[in-house]
Order: structure tokens, then sequence, then C-alpha cells
């Protein structure tokens, strides 16, 4: 029975020194006191500031936002012009059909403006060529009015030389929507040619047209 403190105190030293390792253990076995713990608390920190830190990317490319627009394409242009009956000047369609032309890249651009006139067969042939000009030159008086330099524009008189449609039927009677057709201009404007003085070049008859005329 004199031992009897003894060994409760012995009992009481080892629940106190149990009691004390325990908790150490727990949390060992959480994991959250371990070095490895601490190195994965440590990297994820750094993940999340470097992610805040990194900037944003585009998802558009640089050279597609600074590209500039492509040039219109430049091509040569040709109109026709109708004119009424015994008219020397373009009525509003005519008018409408020019201010189109100015829109032209062609144009835009300085090409070369020919402008031939035509008449139908009514008249003699003096008086069809004077008709003629009177009309080729309202439609340049137009262009010029409009704003193109009449050092780009050459007008060449056609009388009734060149029409497109018969001025008559073929028992000879008269054909007015023909004749209709042939009371016109006929303009073209050819790309720019490089060179000190483009306006210089040549005037090109229309390739639908025969060679000779008055």
């Amino acid at each position: 029975m004199k031992n009897a403190p003894v060994i409760a105190g012995s009992l009481l030293v080892a629940v106190l020194a149990g009691c004390q390792q325990g908790p150490g253990k727990g949390e060992a076995g959480a994991g959250s006191g371990s070095p490895a713990a601490q190195n994965s608390i440590m990297d994820d920190g750094d993940a999340s500031e470097a992610a805040v830190d990194e900037p944003k990317k585009s998802i558009i490319r640089p050279e597609i936002d600074t590209a500039p627009p492509p040039a219109p394409m430049i091509e040569a242009v040709d109109l026709t012009v109708p004119y009424p009956a015994r008219g020397s000047s373009p009525d509003a369609a005519g008018r409408a059909l020019l201010d189109g032309l100015l829109d032209e890249p062609v144009v835009k651009a300085g090409g070369k403006v020919t402008i031939w006139g035509h008449s139908d067969s009514r008249g003699s042939d003096a008086e069809n060529l004077a008709a003629s000009r009177r009309r080729a030159d309202a439609a340049r008086s137009y262009l010029e009015g409009k704003g193109i330099a009449r050092s780009r524009i050459t007008v060449i008189p056609l009388g009734e030389a060149r029409p497109i449609a018969p001025n008559r039927k073929l028992d000879g009677s008269d054909d007015p929507e023909g004749r209709a057709r042939n009371r016109r201009v006929e303009i073209r404007v050819d790309i720019p040619v490089a060179g000190p003085d483009p306006a210089a070049a040549p005037a090109p008859a229309p390739s639908s047209k025969a060679p000779g005329g008055t």
C-alpha cells in the first residue's frame, strides 16, 4: 500500500505526457504543420500573385488592328449618255449618269477622259457633225463644272458616222427607237499613265467602232 501513491503519480505523468503529444500528432496527421504543407501554401500564394501580375493578352493580332484597308481597284470605265431629240445638253437622266461617273476610282485617280459625240442620220452630214460636237462639248462642260480639269478631257465629234442602231426600218420607214439610241455621247476614262504628262497620251477609239468617218 505504500507503493500506491508512487504508482498513481507515474500514471498521472504518463497521461499528461500523452495529452501533450496528442495535438502535435493530430496536426502532423492533418499535414498542416508539416514542411511540405507549408511549402504548398506558399506556392499557392505565389501562383495567385503571379496570376494577378500577369498582363492580359488580346485575342486580336496587332497586325490586324493596324493594317490599312485595301486600295480600291482602278479600271478603265466606259459610259454611254443618251441625248433627247434635237437636244444639245444632257437631260436629268444623262446628268445622273455623269454624276455617277465622278465616283469611279479611275476618275478620282486622274485618268484621261475622252468624249465621242454622235447623232442620228436626220439632217445633213455637216449639221449632224455640228450637233455631235455640241453634245460632246456639253458633256465636257458638265464634267468641268464638277471639278474635272479641262486638260484631262478630249472631245471627238463623229456625227452620224458611228450608229449603234438602224435609223430606218427595213421597209424604209423611220425608226424612232434606233435614232434615239444613236443620239448619244460615249465617254471613256483610262487608267492614269505614268509619266510627266498623262493627258498627252493619244485617245483610243471605242473597240466596237470601225476606223474612219468624218
